[in-house]
This record gives structure tokens, sequence and C-alpha cells, in this order.
């Protein structure tokens, strides 16, 4: 058994570890924007935010 499997090994249900980002699926990773039901990591989100409708202004 390795670190990972023992270390992150039981279910997360409720908290900061049960959300994961729609894109990447990762849960780990921080950064997660859930405002307006996005649910997405920051990153992905940088990456998708004109093909969702969002514009950047100045």
């Amino acid at each position: 058994m390795s670190h990972d499997t023992v270390f992150y090994s039981r279910p997360r249900t409720y908290g900061k570890g049960s959300r994961g980002c729609r894109v990447t699926g990762d849960k780990k990773k921080s950064g997660l924007i859930r405002k307006y039901g996005i649910n997405m990591s920051r990153q992905a989100f940088r990456e998708k935010a004109e093909e969702i409708g969002f514009h950047k202004y100045r």
C-alpha cells in the first residue's frame, strides 16, 4: 500500500474534499470556484471562461 491510498482512503461526503472540478475531476486541488454552481478549478475556469460566457473587463 502506498502512502496515497492510506492517507486519502476514507470517503469524503462533506467539506472541501468532497467537491471536485467538473472539468478535470481533481478533488485535491485548491482554488475551486463554486459561485453560480460552476464547480471548476481556477485553472480550468481561466481556460473555459470565454466559452461559458464570461467576459474580461478592464
